[in-house]
């Protein structure tokens, strides 16, 4: 029931950074600069965040089954559209699709999880959710690369279309809302107008901003890592997009690691949320300034290790969903995640095409093959921007409350009244 909709959400996160590893080829075919680049993937980030609370509304109304199917259709849809663009609007709007079909797969997933799992597994199944997005991000290096160079960057869209419609049928064929000691499986979960009448109460609850502004500075510094990491490698090491990355793999690959490790330790040995959030976010904060100062003097293996140890206290996030859905009403569970997860989309959309024109204005001038290869210290300026946003999720972060692995809304309403 959760690996049907898991494995559609490892092909959502695959996409969040697959255009880093075709980042070159893409210049050459579309004649891009680093900030149209840049701006196609947050294109992704726009369309996911847009649609991800209505997407929580269609998952809590209307039940997680079909509309992880649906989503799953569109997003292979755009990925074809991808595939066969000849123009750079065409490969926008695929883009866009793409993005739009992911938005309601991850919320759909944890839908899942806390319909068929104990609530006291809650954040564990959440963070091995994370993990195996991660895992769709470790996809979208080394083995992206190689498929690329073998059928080319269209046809590895074309493939990897065909994969997703493919899990989509399979989630509308086998996935239930509910477990059968639930009663028969139900065409929706609760009535629309309900949902959205909920949804302004966790709108208007002050404690669901925190984990959500948190997940906006981290995911801005962690996302522009993916996506320019591999790029940054290339560039300034001078070694072919296949190797760069190889060594751009090593932060997804400490966060398989790490992700699930948080949550377990959160839900099992601590019971608290803040404290490994905000701790793993200080942690992260110090990485950011090692790398940007350090940033071209290391040598590669010192380059590896570095993205090992960002990747290991990115884990934070993996907090955020529980965080959000703990601080609001618990029939509301869908919408409390997707407006959480919201913060961090958002963050990616708005700050993927700056990051993008911060190296465009810093170029040298330098190309190969038409494509634009940056110095530097280009990638110092982008990336000392990073880490002023992992900075400011450290701040806020203090502010979250504490919810110790369990729900606190009507607690916090009681709180609210005897003040």
């Amino acid at each position: 029931m959760w690996g049907v909709p898991a494995g559609i959400f490892l092909i959502a996160f695959f996409h969040r950074v697959a255009p880093a590893v075709m980042a070159r080829e893409l210049m050459q075919a579309f004649h891009a600069t680093g900030t149209l680049v840049g701006l196609l993937s947050a294109t992704y980030f726009y369309a996911y965040a847009g649609l991800m609370v209505p997407g929580g509304l269609l998952v809590d109304a209307l039940g997680a089954r079909r509309v992880v199917a649906a989503g799953g259709t569109v997003m292979a849809l755009g990925t074809v559209a991808m595939g066969v663009a000849a123009t750079s609007p065409a490969l926008f709007a695929g883009r866009f699709a793409v993005g739009a079909g992911a938005s309601v797969v991850f919320v759909g997933t944890l839908k899942i999880a806390a319909a068929w799992f104990p609530p006291e597994r809650f954040a564990t199944l959440t963070a091995i959710t994370a993990t195996v997005g991660i895992l769709g991000s470790l996809v979208a290096t080394v083995p992206l690369a190689a498929l690329v160079e073998a059928v080319g960057w269209r046809g590895a869209f074309w493939i990897v279309g065909a994969v997703t419609l493919g899990m989509a049928a399979l989630c509308l064929a086998l996935v239930r809302d509910t477990p059968p000691s639930d009663g028969p499986d139900r065409e929706s979960s609760l009535d629309l107008r309900a949902v959205l009448a909920g949804t302004w109460q966790v709108l208007k609850n002050r404690h669901t901003w925190p984990p959500f502004l948190a997940f906006f500075f981290l995911y801005s510094g962690f996302g522009n890592l993916l996506f320019w990491g591999a790029p940054y490698v290339r560039d300034v090491y001078a070694v072919s997009s296949t190797t760069a990355a190889s060594y751009a793999a090593a932060t997804p690959l400490a966060l398989l690691v790490a992700g699930p490790l948080t949550g377990w330790v959160s839900d099992r040995f601590l019971r608290r949320r803040k404290l490994p959030y905000l701790v793993l976010t200080l942690a992260a904060c110090a990485a950011w300034t090692a790398f940007v100062v350090t940033l071209g003097a290391l040598p590669l293996r010192g380059v590896y290790a570095l993205f090992l140890v960002m990747g290991l206290v990115s884990a934070a996030f993996v907090l955020t969903w529980p965080l959000g859905r703990e601080v609001n009403p618990p029939h509301l569970a869908g919408v409390a995640v997707a407006v959480v997860n919201l913060g961090g989309f958002v963050g990616a959309a708005l700050t993927q095409g700056v990051i993008g024109a911060v190296l465009d204005a810093r170029w040298a001038g330098a190309e190969i093959g038409g494509a634009r290869v940056y110095p530097v210290e280009a990638y110092r300026a982008a990336f000392a921007v990073c880490a002023v946003f992992v900075l400011a999720g450290a701040l806020v972060a203090l502010t979250m409350r504490e919810t110790r692995c369990d729900n606190i809304f009507h607690r916090l309403q009681g709180d609210r009244a005897r003040a």
